[in-house]
């Protein structure tokens, strides 16, 4: 199930949010003292392309340094690009089949507001529910 709701989403919204995670991770690259945000905008787009399976998850070793680039990118970015997802998450809502891939854009919703200090684990891993002990 999956990978049918992956292969949907990736013709209806991913390949579309990738590219332009991309380009904002090139155009963040060029610049060089914005390459941590280049590198967070590619994890994204890698998250945009196939988000069925995958979640979001804070890393614990994460400083000082990923807080204050998180503001900086809530303030330069981060807010508009949210606004986005919120808008396309609530359209996709409005039908029945729609609300699977609007419930996915609103997973993407705390990585693109502050990217730096997140990391993007499989479902399926143990890692992802730091919770549960083995």
């Amino acid at each position: 199930m999956r990978t049918l709701l992956n292969l949907i989403w990736l013709i209806f919204s991913g390949l579309w949010l990738a590219i332009g995670y991309a380009v904002a991770g090139l155009i963040c690259c060029i610049l060089i003292i914005t390459i941590p945000w280049g590198i967070a905008c590619f994890r994204i787009a890698v998250y945009a392309l196939w988000p069925f399976g995958y979640t979001v998850r804070d890393r614990h070793d994460a400083g000082v340094a990923s807080a204050l680039g998180n503001v900086i990118w809530l303030i330069v970015a981060g807010i508009w690009i949210t606004i986005g997802h919120i808008v396309a998450g609530v359209t996709f809502c409005l039908t029945i089949i729609g609300i699977p891939f609007g419930i996915a854009h609103f997973k993407m919703i705390p990585v693109s507001l502050m990217p730096l200090g997140k990391e993007i684990v499989s479902t399926d891993a143990p890692a992802a529910y730091p919770h549960y002990r083995w």
